[in-house]
């Protein structure tokens, strides 16, 4: 069962990835692993404005809910599966979304962005949404570089609690709002 500090930390990210630009009303997703249970946001729910109900209680194996819960599920699953993690943010960041069309890698030009995230990977996927190609391929770069760009889909970032997975995210985002700048 979904626990009051759970969804609280859950509302609090995705309002504020909705009030930072890094999703549209509907768009991303953000779950946390407890034991072996997946609080996942539910298909089109408005991250801005979580209700309990938009948050949806899976298992590491398919279940019913997959249904309702994000379209993402499989690739938020398989990131537990295969990873340590305790938390996955998937946003639409614009600034980072345009700028990895023409990038394989983001590479930072601030300080604070190449102490923390010295790489930043752009996954040109063939399916970028919702695919076993994802699921497969995202896990082992997430290990390694704790946030991966998918071309044309957005940052997808994994952590140990939430606050590390929105770490990641929004300095994605700053990373690249910098070299958008300096650019």
């Amino acid at each position: 069962m979904l626990s009051n500090k759970t969804f609280k930390i859950i509302h609090q990210i995705g309002n504020a990835l909705f009030l930072r630009g890094l999703n549209h009303s509907q768009s991303g997703n953000i779950s946390m692993r407890i034991g072996n249970k997946i609080y996942i946001t539910r298909r089109g729910s408005m991250k801005g404005f979580l209700e309990k109900s938009d948050i949806v209680t899976v298992g590491m194996k398919e279940s019913a809910n997959d249904k309702i819960a994000s379209t993402e599920m499989i690739v938020h699953r398989s990131i537990y599966n295969q990873t340590d993690a305790k938390a996955i943010i998937h946003c639409h960041a614009p600034i980072t979304t345009a700028l990895a069309f023409s990038r394989d890698e983001i590479i930072p030009m601030d300080l604070e962005g190449s102490i923390a995230l010295p790489k930043i990977p752009v996954l040109n996927a063939t399916h970028a949404t919702a695919s076993k190609e994802l699921a497969e391929k995202l896990p082992p770069l997430l290990i390694k570089y704790h946030s991966v760009v998918v071309k044309g889909h957005g940052i997808f970032t994994m952590g140990e609690k939430l606050e590390d997975a929105f770490h990641y995210a929004t300095l994605t985002e700053y990373i690249s709002t910098i070299l958008y700048y300096a650019r």
